[in-house]
């Protein structure tokens, strides 16, 4: 797939375009497996069943890597068959735990899509690879960063987000600071030299952060599962419900966001696990 096709999708008669993030999913092949002691389907079910019930439908779905724990075709079946059923337009991209071949294999039908270059009304979402295969940090390739510059380039008129699975900047949390996006500076000065990019959002890192830096937000987003606890040296699990996170793209370069928990959930996590 060329990864410059453009994925045109027609914005809503109110010409807001809605988008909601969900990430770090870590669904295991089987439907029984848990992560710290959290089932994590069910904690997905809860997830996908609130997105399902908002009163602002979503226009797009833009999952945002660790999607699975183990990588399996059935743990990517089983999300594909989720998002079809939503009837929201789907996009995905790959984090530490998965495999992008067998994610572009398993996820690419009706209204799922593997397409990373998204446009809509006067909006450009750019979809980066941040994984490196056999390892837990993430780094941008040259292609991916040549892909993100031409596309900044190329559409000069188009009010941008960027999207990638690992954090492009340091979020005061020891151990995982270290396994982030190592050449996250070669990010910043392609974000730095095109001013219509609005916001960069990402996952990985199992907890909220929003943070404005020389007119473009930073952002992530929690987990649909287990949360990890802010600002800790060593790992450790945190006590924050499963969540997601909505956008609303406004015509005239505007954006909002919102981050929903779904606090009404019942679930069990094992704090005595030092890893994951």
């Amino acid at each position: 797939m060329d990864k410059m096709s453009v994925f045109e999708i027609l914005p809503n008669q109110n010409d807001v375009i809605r988008l909601v993030q969900i990430t770090d999913s870590h669904i295991f092949s089987e439907a029984s497996g848990k992560l710290l002691g959290l089932n994590t389907r069910e904690s997905f079910e809860a997830v996908f069943e609130r997105i399902n019930k908002e009163e602002w439908r979503a226009d797009i779905l833009l999952a945002t890597g660790d999607l699975s724990q183990d990588a399996s075709p059935e743990s990517y079946q089983y999300l594909t068959q989720r998002f079809v059923q939503s009837g929201i337009q789907s996009f995905w991209l790959s984090g530490n735990h998965d495999d992008p071949d067998v994610m572009m294999e398993h996820m690419n039908e009706k209204n799922v899509s593997p397409a990373k270059l998204i446009h809509a009304g006067n909006w450009q979402i750019i979809l980066l690879d941040s994984s490196v295969r056999d390892h837990v940090h993430g780094e941008l390739s040259v292609d991916e960063l040549n892909f993100l510059e031409q596309a900044l380039s190329n559409y000069k008129d188009k009010n941008t987000i960027i999207g990638l699975h690992h954090q492009p900047v340091s979020v005061d949390c020891d151990w995982i600071d270290k396994i982030g996006l190592k050449n996250a500076n070669e990010l910043k000065a392609i974000v730095s030299r095109h001013k219509q990019v609005k916001a960069v959002f990402w996952g990985h890192i199992h907890q909220r952060y929003h943070q404005k830096i020389e007119g473009v937000e930073w952002i992530a987003t929690p987990s649909t599962c287990v949360q990890f606890r802010p600002k800790s040296k060593e790992f450790s699990a945190g006590e924050e419900a499963p969540g997601y996170r909505y956008f609303y793209l406004y015509p005239d370069g505007r954006f909002e966001t919102v981050l929903h928990r779904i606090d009404t959930l019942e679930y069990t996590v094992d704090y005595t696990v030092k890893g994951y």
